[in-house]
């Protein structure tokens, strides 16, 4: 009889055990009729019930009587709350889902960047795609101490950032996001000999930069970009100012103008190229990779001058005097006038 009971009490248990195992193992947390992963972004700082809010919300709802016992034995409940975004597969077990939460790979975000004028313009574009918002960029990134401490100054900062697509954790922090720039800046600099090249040039990686931003806001046909660079630079090796027009809008701040007039040019402010000699003390904008490597790889020549061609093919012509430079004014005003403009 007592053999008997034991053997009841054991196939119990059995069962007991099995149909624990079936539901934790077995019976999917995450549906399977979904038919991609399911994205679950926790914020920092949310609790247990703020994850379950946010499960349900994205479809993903266990029951409870079964996952809250089996989130306290895996020290889930009782922990922090892991901040990420995390990619749920379809068909996930209880055991599994809670795995992916606690110690899954979390989610990534692909963070762009490529036209931003200012540091505080890529503050609030790398918020966009990752959990802090821009203000804690925009506080770090003014941070006089500890952009010094990477060896940049205030107007020199814009120049870590190289344009580019990279991929991050979606809840890195600000102090990780600049840390992986100051990796991705070195390893664009050490590639293809481009620290050679600046040096070739008498010109420090932040200096390549600034030229090419300026470069870049002159003209945006490829084509031309190593031509213009080549045109400031034999005005930086001749002692010319290099009068840009872009300059003169950066200092001015008047980003609408559509054209440039003596109020601009006569602007007393150390980016007017105008009044300053030389380069300004950083760069006007983030320029792109092609005017960048224009800079780099000037075209060798002996043009001073260069002016808008005034029709409609964004391009310009170069003149190495004065007197030549005064023709191509005549056409790009000829032009003008035969397309109606003033």
């Amino acid at each position: 009889m007592i053999k008997k009971i034991a053997l009841v009490l054991l196939l119990a248990v059995i069962a007991l055990a099995g149909s624990a195992y079936y539901q934790v193992m077995v019976i999917p947390a995450v549906p399977k009729s979904l038919d991609a992963p399911v994205t679950v972004t926790i914020p920092a700082g949310t609790d247990y019930e703020g994850v379950m809010n946010i499960l349900a919300l994205e479809g993903v709802e266990p029951n409870r009587t079964v996952f809250d016992p089996l989130a306290e034995r895996m020290a889930y409940k009782r922990a922090d709350m892991r901040t990420g975004r995390f990619d749920l597969a379809p068909g996930l077990s209880y055991v599994g889902l809670i795995r992916a939460l606690r110690s899954g790979k979390r989610g990534t975000a692909n963070v762009v960047l490529n036209v931003e004028r200012e540091p505080e313009h890529v503050a609030a574009k790398v918020a966009r795609f990752l959990e802090p918002d821009s203000l804690a960029f925009v506080r770090l990134m003014q941070d006089e101490e500890y952009i010094t401490s990477l060896g940049y100054t205030k107007e020199t900062l814009h120049t870590l950032f190289i344009p580019n697509t990279y991929n991050l954790y979606w809840h890195s922090t600000p102090r990780e996001f600049m840390e992986r720039m100051v990796i991705e800046h070195d390893k664009f600099w050490d590639a293809d000999g481009r620290r050679e090249k600046a040096a070739a040039l008498g010109l420090s990686p932040a200096e390549v930069y600034t030229l090419a931003s300026i470069v870049e806001k002159e003209s945006l046909v490829a084509s031309e970009q190593p031509r213009i660079a080549g045109v400031y630079l034999n005005r930086l090796d001749r002692g010319i100012p290099l009068q840009a027009d872009p300059t003169a809008v950066f200092a001015t701040r008047d980003f609408g103008v559509k054209r440039v007039l003596n109020r601009h040019t006569e602007f007393d402010n150390p980016y007017n190229t105008y009044v300053y000699a030389g380069l300004p003390p950083g760069p006007i904008a983030m320029p792109s990779l092609g005017s960048i490597d224009g800079v780099l790889n000037p075209e060798s020549h002996d043009y001073i001058y260069f002016c808008a061609r005034g029709d409609t093919s964004g391009q310009h012509n170069f003149a190495e005097t004065l007197a030549g430079h005064g023709r191509n004014i005549t056409i790009y005003v000829a032009n003008l006038r035969r397309r109606g403009l003033r």
